[in-house]
């Protein structure tokens, strides 16, 4: 159980800035919304439906219905595996992301170069409770420009503002 909850869940902790002056700490630790795990589902439900076809379908045509079932759940579990491995972190420093299945990639912002967050939310966001963050930076490139599946977006973008009006960086909004 404990090597597939460390597949599951990247490392957050040893990212974490520790020094003298100031320790980092986690605010909050953003996992993307249930919803997004609707298509892995959905393909799996697709690959059982198939299942069906070989189970009760004649002998001569099973071949394809297997491989395409085998295929689908392959794809559900890869799916399954990059959105459960991505994590948005928030600290009383900074914004990062981490990412990946078989390499791991870092996103990270501090505080003072948050210009602006856009927070959408689509229609199913404002019926189930999730929403999408774009993040304006100093800077033209970066890897935390949009952030998406965001639950209790309106909570998040507040806590992230609080702590850029803590850090004396803007007033509040």
């Amino acid at each position: 159980m404990g090597l597939i909850a460390s597949m599951l869940t990247p490392s957050i902790g040893k990212h974490l800035l520790r020094d003298d002056d100031e320790d980092e700490v986690i605010v909050d630790i953003v996992e993307h919304h249930w919803i997004s795990y609707t298509v892995p589902a959905l393909e799996v439900l697709a690959a059982v439906g198939l299942l069906g076809v070989v189970a009760f379908g004649p002998a001569s045509v099973s071949t394809v219905p297997l491989v395409l079932a085998g295929a689908l759940v392959a794809h559900a579990v890869w799916g399954t595996l990059v959105v459960s491995r991505d994590r948005f972190v928030i600290t009383n420093l900074r914004v990062f992301r981490i990412s990946g299945v078989l390499s791991q990639k870092r996103a990270i912002m501090p505080m003072m170069r948050i210009l602006d967050i856009t927070v959408q939310q689509p229609l199913l966001g404002r019926i189930f409770g999730y929403g999408h963050f774009t993040f304006e930076s100093a800077a033209q490139e970066q890897g935390l420009r949009d952030i998406r599946y965001v639950g209790r977006p309106d909570e998040r973008d507040k806590t992230i503002q609080r702590l850029v009006a803590m850090r004396g960086l803007r007033p509040t909004r």
